[in-house]
């Protein structure tokens, strides 16, 4: 008797509550292509829904589940993820409280996503008179038979937008049980593969020339198109009608004549990158040759190891990096480069192809859907032995996997805000572990938490004192804004920054100004009730805009025009704060006919612009450029000399125990953006506080200094690298409902905290609280933060505290997540 063969399968309709690998029956005529890391359709639930899971193993089994449903389809040709991508998924599970399917999900470019529509047919043998005899007398089952006879099929969502607010799912599975409906499922990808169609010589050359050339005068398209065909071998149709002027006609009359064949090839969307010479070798000075033998010793070793390469703005951590990834290729295997910007790819993306060709792929949310798919495809098949990318690219599929480099190590935006909530620090590691490979941390200001693991030897720590090229670092001075305010100063740009500026231009420098808040005015007062617009949907005032003139919400993106006057008390309005949209306005007044380039979200929204606008600024050495943290870090142009941090105060006084950290590390990172050429650099740093401890560590820029202050701080507090916060959000429209979800979570913890496994933790529990933002789209957010160790013992603590908050009947209405340390 043939034994059946069933598949596990991590199902997309699973929450986190009931995720677990559910088994289906492969049917018969899938055996032979079914593999683990493919993407299926399967019934799920009581009324067999149909929905989307990925296969995570099949195994032979002797006496099947009576219960145990089939296999509806198999979506994909080969697997999308191997084996070590499955366990990946498995460990983001335990590690971030996802589903699988949630973290499978995130693995893969969004070109290959598919989205499924179920569609309602008559079945075989029902007739219009038989289908309505069937409904009876039920209104519900009569609406849905009427729609599928007078189009011959009915779409799910077209049936649900007649019902409305009513809910036609039981009449449906009424029409199917009783056999009078058919439910049909397909399956659309978001981005199909591209393909081109070549001509190839079918005969030896001599012999395709020696048929031409009697008929050279009288059919000269054709003996062009096999002159060049002979030279060359084989090329695409386009470019073959494109060089010779000939026409597909005569291509296929040449196929007729035996001389050539049409095939259909796999072409790949490639994302442009100009034209550059070859670079020659990367020369390393002393510091950097110490540095560069002890990471690839340790690469050598063929085990798992992480390193911290900490080293001054401008000490040539890059070169490091490449000399790295040639001896990398060298041994056959290939490499990750990971940075936080979109805007730094551009730059890096040409130093690494000036070294490494083709050989490079880019993956990041900015490419188009079809250039993304490609490029991951190109890495899958290993067409290409190094990725350079943000956050997700930490994911890609390189075969042979020997190097893994995050730039700029402690930036925020490797962590991710939407579920899988993974850090691509942490991803890389588990990558390094599974397959051998070396993790380089880079940076000049390193996360705490990194610098401590290098300090308590669990990270190799190699250092960089001095600039590449020797030159000194920027000369830093600190500007009292207290000081412009009393005399009446209240712009954005003091005295002494106004003054650098001017000298600059007559220099014929280009400067950078930074600011970390985008839009015009950080909101609008008014001057007699003191009312300030909010957003109706989140707690948080709105931000004017002068591009467009309306004030925005940077939540949910609620827009509205500016009041005339004040709807509370008739009074009229005032502009507070500044954001980089006024910051370029009052520039261009202070200096008219001097060209400003701004840079955040608001102006590289569109595919590519970050490029072209960098290009600008570079090429046609515009004078100035403004932006957000975006020309903070990784920007390297040799006649920028002048560094102005607008307002350095922004991002320091918040709750957040980050705050501090992520201060020093901007205002370093920014003023590291001068004299990076030949000509002498300085910095401005414009603050209210000029005797804050951070103030003025990032002026000196000493790091080390910064380090054991905060170090203190952060074992004071319990917070990473001491202790991990894992906190947990309940989410809900009704306030009460979701703060007494919260109550309840916490008394479920801090029983189960008090049973004998935990009490040796030293956890501390606070909440619950309001989130920083408490209301976001008119949900409202509240959390508990539990400060503990993090290990599975404690992970498996809250994950089983998740599921069982998500069962409880009386949470209703309110989502319950979990993340660990989180950003906001």
């Amino acid at each position: 008797m043939e034994q059946s063969v069933a598949a596990r399968v991590a199902l997309s309709a699973a929450t986190y509550a009931i995720d677990k690998p559910y088994t289906y029956l492969v049917p018969p005529e899938l055996r032979e292509t079914l593999s683990p890391g493919m993407r299926v359709i399967v019934p799920f639930g009581a009324g067999n829904r149909r929905t989307e899971g990925i296969v995570l193993s099949i195994d032979e089994i002797a006496t099947p589940d009576p219960k145990c449903k089939p296999i509806l389809t198999q979506l994909d040709e080969e697997p999308v993820l191997d084996g070590e991508g499955l366990h990946l998924a498995i460990w983001m599970r335990e590690r971030y409280f996802c589903t699988v399917y949630d973290a499978a999900r995130a693995m893969l470019p969004a070109g290959l996503y598919f989205s499924l529509q179920d569609r309602y047919r008559l079945a075989p043998g029902i007739d219009r008179e038989a289908a309505y005899e069937a409904a009876g007398n039920s209104e519900y089952a009569r609406t849905i038979v009427g729609m599928v006879c007078a189009s011959g099929s009915a779409e799910l969502g077209q049936i649900r937008a007649v019902f409305g607010t009513r809910n036609p799912g039981p009449a449906l599975k009424q029409l199917v049980d009783r056999g009078i409906l058919v439910l049909e499922t397909s399956a659309s990808r978001g981005v199909g593969d591209k393909t081109e169609r070549v001509a190839v010589l079918a005969v030896p050359p001599e012999d395709a020339m020696a048929q031409v050339t009697p008929r050279r005068r009288s059919a000269p398209m054709r003996y062009a198109v096999m002159e060049l065909l002979c030279a060359i071998g084989e090329a695409s149709t386009k470019e073959l009608c494109y060089f010779t002027g000939a026409s597909m006609e005569t291509l296929k009359s040449l196929r007729k004549s035996g001389l050539i064949r049409l095939e259909e090839r796999e072409a790949f969307r490639r994302v442009s990158v100009e034209p550059c010479e070859p670079a020659g070798p990367v020369y390393l000075n002393e510091e950097q040759e110490a540095a560069f033998q002890g990471l690839d010793a340790l690469a050598r070793t063929g085990t798992a190891a992480a390193a911290l390469l900490y080293g001054v703005t401008g000490s040539g951590k890059t070169q490091i990096y490449i000399r790295l990834i040639q001896e990398s290729l060298k041994r056959g295997k290939s490499a990750l480069v990971l940075v936080p910007e979109i805007a730094l790819t551009p730059q890096l993306l040409h130093h690494f192809s000036a070294h490494f060709g083709d050989a490079v792929a880019v993956l990041h949310s900015s490419l188009r859907a079809g250039e993304r798919y490609d490029e991951w495809k190109r890495a899958k098949a290993g067409k290409a032995q190094v990725v350079i990318g943000t956050r997700s690219a930490v994911f890609a599929p390189l075969r042979n996997l020997g190097l893994i480099i995050l730039d700029e190590e402690q930036e925020g935006s490797y962590k991710s805000e939407q579920v899988p909530k993974y850090h691509a620090r942490d991803v890389a590691k588990y990558r390094c572990a599974q397959t051998g490979a070396l993790l380089v941390l880079g940076s000049a200001t390193p996360s705490i938490e990194s610098m401590y693991q290098a300090k308590q030897g669990v990270y190799h720590l190699f250092t960089l004192r001095r600039r590449y090229n020797e030159r000194a670092l920027p000369q830093v001075q600190i500007a009292d804004l207290r000081e412009e305010l009393k005399v009446g100063n209240g712009g954005s740009i003091g005295h002494a920054l106004r003054s650098a500026l001017e000298e600059n231009l007559r220099r014929g420098e280009q400067s950078i100004l930074f600011l970390n808040r985008r839009g015009a005015s950080r909101m609008l007062s008014c001057g007699e009730c003191g009312e300030a617009p909010t957003c109706p949907r989140c707690s948080v005032y709105l931000t004017y805009h002068s591009a467009n003139g309306r004030l925005m919400c940077h939540c949910c993106g609620h827009s509205e025009r500016v009041p005339d006057v004040c709807p509370n008390c008739g009074g009229t309005f005032h502009f507070i704060g500044t954001g980089t949209q006024r910051v370029q306005e009052e520039l261009e007044e202070m200096f008219p006919g001097v060209e400003v380039l701004r840079m955040d979200t608001d102006t590289i929204s569109a595919v590519h612009s970050h490029e072209k606008l960098l290009a600008r600024f570079e090429q046609e050495r515009v004078p100035i450029l403004v932006g957000t943290q975006m020309v903070a870090k990784g920007l390297d142009f040799e006649n920028v000399t002048l560094v102005g941090v607008v307002a350095a105060d922004l991002s320091l006084y918040v709750d957040d125990y980050r705050a501090a950290e992520r201060t020093f590390s901007l205002i370093t990172q920014v003023v590291g953006r001068a004299g990076r050429g030949e000509k002498t650099g300085r910095a401005l740093i414009q603050t209210y506080t000029p005797e804050n401890d951070v103030i003025t560590f990032a002026a000196a820029q000493n790091y080390d200094a910064f380090y054991e202050q905060e170090i203190g701080l952060r074992e004071l507090r319990g917070c990473p690298p001491f202790r991990d916060l894992f906190v947990l959000t309940a989410s809900g429209t009704t306030e009460s409902a979701v703060l007494q979800t919260c109550m309840r979570l916490r008394r479920s913890l801090e029983e189960w905290l008090r049973q004998p496994p935990y009490e040796g933790y030293r956890s501390q529990l606070l909440g619950p609280a309001p989130a920083a933002i408490a209301k976001v789209n008119n949900r409202y957010r509240y959390r508990l933060t539990l400060s503990t160790r993090n290990d599975k013992r404690m992970r498996a603590l809250v994950a089983h505290l998740l599921c069982c908050a998500q069962k409880d009947k009386e949470n209703r209405g309110v989502s319950v997540y979990a993340d660990v340390n989180p950003l906001d």
